[in-house]
């Protein structure tokens, strides 16, 4: 799982949090049912920003979500999931820009793909992805040719680039790729008004995500011989800092010029490109540490972090596979032995509910446990948790201490 956007659950509330897995679920679908259970590997966390504008944009519908079978990542419980067009959209970019990410491991020589034989087939992989991201991106009138033409000019510009070249210069195809995505998703929502504030953050956006991978991949960089854009410019970090503060900036103030469809409609997104890409930044150059303590509760919901990082298909399941039943959870005040114990700690490993479930069981004591993958990302502030947002999507600056949305409320 890839993305710079990773959300902390306690910063976001019941509703919030249950409308972000609709929409990260229902671009993982996506992708499957377009593309095949392999393509759910592109499942990512910034591809879902998609999905979300298109329906903050256009309202919700009838057939706007649609139930989902169980999944080991939901703890094998159903879940209500973004359908339509937007998820469609976000699955199509996401499988290109996979490919991409594919071409330049293969480049790079990153790990097995230094290989010859492995790397054959993953750049197979790639054109495969390239091929059907057009067809389903023809689909939702999207012409993925932008993308295609951005990841081939990215590749000559990084052979070009030495000492003293600018950064700009090298995030530009990827700022033209994410600049086209977010412009269309006011194509589908039939905003035509909104598409340049969207294309201008999808601009920005794009300078940010290449920004900030560089600069966590910098060390490894170093260390592997790999080519990282920050090296071979000699640029210096406090220059990528101001970079990347000006662009999450920037992004804030494109959403100020977009329309949603109605009140609160935008509120997720606000949250997601106006709250979390700082603190991507922050989190990226460690900057900001997490300051949640939690809550002295049965369920530690309130301490949780990001969404669980991890497709189902990039790691896969335990020997049991993902179509186990999982174990009810135990009366608290029996423990078990240590052998229905181990059996009950098998199935839930099995399930991956050790990791997902919000939250798991101990299989002996029968008391509630944080899933291996709910710890707390590099969370800021608990008041910035944007939960004083009024309904029209805007954050108050006077009900929360250091949001500077500078909105009034006066919608």
């Amino acid at each position: 799982m890839f993305g710079i956007i990773r959300p902390c659950r306690h910063r976001l509330s019941q509703n919030l949090r249950t409308e972000w897995m609709a929409h990260l679920c229902g671009l993982c679908l996506a992708l499957r049912g377009d593309h095949g259970q392999f393509a759910r590997v592109a499942t990512n966390y910034d591809g879902l920003v998609i999905s979300v504008l298109v329906e903050a944009q256009a309202g919700r519908s009838e057939g706007w979500r649609r139930t989902a079978g169980p999944c080991p990542l939901r703890g094998m419980r159903t879940a209500s999931v973004a359908r339509g067009e937007g998820a469609r959209l976000a699955a199509t970019v996401s499988l290109v820009l996979a490919s991409a990410k594919v071409r330049d491991h293969v480049a790079d020589g990153d790990g097995a793909l230094a290989r010859r034989p492995v790397a054959a087939a993953a750049r197979r992989v790639a054109g495969r992805w390239d091929r059907a991201g057009a067809r389903s991106g023809a689909e939702v009138g999207f012409d993925t040719a932008v993308l295609l033409d951005a990841v081939g000019r990215q590749q000559e510009i990084e052979e070009l680039a030495g000492t003293g070249t600018s950064l700009l210069t090298i995030t530009e195809p990827t700022e033209t790729a994410t600049a086209a995505a977010f412009g269309h998703t006011a194509v589908l929502a039939g905003r035509p008004g909104n598409l340049a504030p969207l294309e201008e953050a999808g601009r920005l956006f794009g300078r940010l995500a290449h920004l900030l991978d560089a600069v966590e991949d910098l060390v490894e960089d170093a260390d592997t011989g790999a080519w990282n854009p920050i090296a071979a410019t000699g640029a210096d970090l406090t220059e990528v800092r101001r970079l990347c503060d000006d662009a999450a900036h920037g992004v804030r103030l494109a959403l100020k010029d977009v329309e949603f469809a109605g009140k609160g409609s935008g509120r997720l997104a606000h949250v997601l490109l106006a709250h979390e890409l700082p603190r991507a930044v922050d989190r990226a150059f460690g900057t900001t540490s997490c300051t949640h303590t939690g809550q002295a509760t049965d369920t530690p919901e309130s301490s949780q972090g990001a969404p669980p990082p991890q497709s189902p298909w990039v790691t896969p399941p335990g020997p049991g596979g993902p179509g186990g039943t999982p174990p009810e959870p135990p009366d608290r005040g029996r423990r078990r032995g240590l052998m229905a114990g181990c059996a009950v700690w098998a199935g839930l490993f099995c399930t991956c509910q050790v990791c997902c479930r919000d939250p798991y069981h101990d299989p002996w004591s029968g008391e509630p446990r944080e899933g291996w993958c709910q710890k707390c990302d590099d969370c800021s502030d608990c008041c910035e948790s944007c939960d004083c947002c009024c309904n029209c999507g805007e954050c108050c600056g006077n009900c929360c201490d250091g949001c500077d949305c500078g909105c009034d409320c006066g919608c």
